[in-house]
């Protein structure tokens, strides 16, 4: 009870903040000072008690999400009223700053700077962490969802709490409500230093199909028969909270959100001491790379917090595991993979009912919802199926990829080549040096800026010459990206992808996490979004130049993989002089011959 009582003094401080405070840098190790010094002042008899009665005089600047009021704080409502400790101007000042997840004017706000390199959105993991202290997670929807409540309340049978009726417009449009500006916090943005390869998303836009064309995929096409059969009776108010009220709100609002790719990264404007996030796609949804991350690790921890006996961890320990080396020890359960758990935690049928029965929710609590009114459970049912689909493949199916500006790329030099898209090949090299495996965003980052550094100023060359490099941390990292012409296999730049994986793998295999990167992962979105033909082929360095890359150990391990090419077109092999002859004419781009 006590550390559950330490995150509502949290929400209370969110709420009320004290103004004209300082601040500090928006970063995650910041979020875990002020939850240390929280659980510090609060006493223990007093915690859980200070909580609810915090929580209580602030209810009505819930209003916003009626979703979260009803299954999270109508619950847990007291009388009593009590002041939180008191924590320093600093924190206070940081608190004010990430309270509310928001993206405006091309800024996103709410977001804070983990050590793993990632970007994390505080508001969906506090709700993860609230909502897992809670333990009993399963609330019961309504039988009648269309009927309309009375004004003086909602009581949904089996759940204990009525809610006012809440007749806000939609909360899921965050990204244009005037409440929701950067500008609060009192930040101004340096210039954000950019190159050409800088703009855009990491990952190109995944688009469904044309807007103009009404979904209709065979997934979704359930009679009223099969809709009444499969209708959601439950859902869970962990996974609801953090991430499928906001997956559906997102999809609710029709096709024309659909060609913004979910999961558009940022660049910080600096990141030792970060201050100002910006979309790399102005136009970006409010599903950022940012608010899913910090809704996944929302909904993992909320889940361990769930199943943990008392007493619980202290929130700041838990936070300090996971964003660190794992939680409990385990490097496994850490932010660098939270997508393959996040995975594991949702698979593609359980997330398609909770998003359908947060819609249903959602439809019961604002019946003047304008984009709820008048839905039928058909067609809910249908944007709960995309929606998951879209989640699913499109991000927690991709890896997750640090663009050039958070590892500190310098400038291209000159003019990048655009790319004849879509590639063909994916070329696999290892980075021989370096040649210890990078196993933190420290020490990757740093790999990645010398290795740009040798190819700018010892090789001449205009950049780092891979597409992509991956590390032992759970990330991919971004060299030239999807549309420019790189510099990693002489006389083969311009026809596919260089991928390299840092280390020497002359006689030992890469991590588990980065083979399935460059194995499954990379090559499956890529395809996916249309940069990578779906019959490509895969080939190892040493194919088509003269060399020992990517190494003895993985060249054997990648002639076992699904997409190798046993037999190298001609014009791609190392032939005889008399083979050459009998190919046609090519005409070499000069970055192939780098």
């Amino acid at each position: 009870m006590v550390v559950q009582g330490i995150l509502w003094i949290l929400y209370g401080l969110l709420l009320q903040p004290e103004p004209g405070t300082a601040t500090l840098p928006l970063l995650m190790d910041s979020v875990i000072q002020a939850l240390a010094e929280l659980e510090q002042k609060a006493p223990a008899t007093e915690a859980g008690h200070t909580a609810s009665a915090w929580l209580l005089s602030a209810q009505d600047s819930c209003a916003h999400n009626p979703l979260h009021h009803f299954l999270l704080e109508g619950q847990n409502l007291k009388t009593t009223k009590l002041d939180p400790p008191s924590l320093s101007p600093e924190l206070q000042g940081l608190i004010v700053e990430v309270a509310r997840h928001g993206v405006w004017d091309g800024k996103e706000c709410g977001v804070v700077l983990a050590s793993d390199g990632s970007t994390v959105a505080v508001e969906p993991l506090l709700a993860g962490l609230e909502a897992g202290l809670q333990g009993n997670r399963v609330v019961n929807l309504p039988l009648d969802s269309t009927a309309t409540p009375p004004d003086a309340g909602v009581t949904f049978p089996d759940v204990g709490a009525t809610v006012r009726d809440e007749r806000a417009t939609s909360p899921g449009l965050r990204d244009t409500s005037s409440d929701v500006t950067c500008a609060d916090v009192g930040a101004v943005s340096p210039d954000v230093i950019a190159t050409d390869l800088d703009v855009g998303a990491t990952f190109p836009d995944v688009r469904p199909g044309s807007p103009h064309v009404q979904v209709t995929s065979p997934d979704v096409q359930a009679s009223s028969a099969d809709t009444k059969a499969n209708f959601p009776t439950t859902v869970d108010s962990l996974l609801v909270v953090t991430l499928a009220r906001d997956l559906g709100l997102n999809f609710l609002q029709g096709p024309q959100t659909w060609s913004h790719s979910l999961g558009t990264e940022g660049c910080w404007d600096q990141l030792s001491v970060p201050r100002t996030f910006t979309l790399l796609d102005p136009e970006a949804s409010t599903l950022t790379t940012a608010f899913l991350n910090g809704a996944l690790d929302g909904a993992l921890l909320g889940d361990y917090l769930s199943q943990s006996p008392e007493p619980r961890p202290p929130l700041s320990r838990l936070l300090s595991q996971y964003y660190g080396a794992g939680v409990a020890g385990d490097p496994g359960f850490r932010s660098n993979f939270r997508r393959q758990n996040g995975a594991a935690l949702t698979p593609t049928p359980i997330l398609t009912q909770q998003v359908w029965g947060a819609l249903i929710l959602l439809q019961r609590l604002e019946p003047a919802h304008p984009q709820l009114q008048g839905m039928s459970q058909e067609q809910l049912a249908q944007v709960a199926t995309h929606a998951t689909k879209e989640f699913t493949e499109a991000f927690l199916g991709c890896p997750a990829i640090h663009p050039r500006c958070r590892w500190g790329a310098a400038p291209y030099r000159g003019r990048p080549t655009p790319l004849q898209l879509p590639l063909g090949f994916l070329y696999v090299h290892h980075t021989y040096v370096p040649a210890p495996p990078c196993t933190d965003f420290e020490r990757c980052a740093a790999d990645m800026r010398s290795m740009q550094r040798f190819h700018q100023h010892t090789r001449g060359w205009d950049d780092i010459g891979y597409s992509f490099v991956v590390g032992s941390d759970g990330y991919v990292y971004e060299g030239r990206g999807w549309h420019w012409v790189g510099a990693h296999t002489l006389g083969h730049n311009s026809r596919g992808f260089g991928v390299a994986l840092i280390g020497n793998y002359t006689a030992e295999l890469p991590a588990e996490a980065a083979l399935r990167a460059v194995r499954d992962e990379l090559p499956r979105c890529a395809v996916r979004a249309g940069v990578l033909r779906p019959g490509y082929a895969l080939l190892g360095h040493r194919q088509l130049v003269r060399t020992d890359c990517p190494g003895d150990a993985l060249f054997n391990l990648l002639r076992t993989w699904p997409h190798f090419d046993k037999n190298v077109k001609p014009r791609t092999a190392r032939r005889s002089r008399r083979s050459r002859r009998r190919l046609p004419p090519t005409i070499l781009l000069a970055t192939d011959l780098q």
